[in-house]
């Protein structure tokens, strides 16, 4: 889970970055998006990603950073992020 504390009034355009750019290239190397959401009162952006494969998430992330496609983006996270929060979360199975 990701929590995106963004720089005052680039909210709207981090996410439509997020959404056009990164989960394209996120989900053509493997990986799953879980939900996302903007907590406007708050300037953050949330959400969930895992991956499931032969290598590990961080293995696998290491390689989304250092893919060509990732590169060709331009996009500094400093130029829209002041603080990110990654945590690694699991399901839980609620027996109502």
């Amino acid at each position: 889970m990701r929590t995106y504390t963004v720089r005052e009034g680039m909210l709207d355009e981090r996410v439509e970055r997020w959404r056009a750019e990164i989960v394209p290239l996120r989900r053509a190397l493997g990986f799953t998006i879980g939900g996302a959401w903007a907590d406007r009162e708050r300037n953050q952006f949330v959400w969930l990603i895992s991956y499931d494969g032969p290598e590990t998430f961080d293995e696998r992330n290491a390689l989304y950073w250092a893919s060509p496609e990732r590169e060709a983006m331009d996009l500094d996270p400093d130029d829209y992020l002041v603080r990110t929060d990654d945590r690694t979360v699991e399901t839980l199975d609620l027996q109502w």
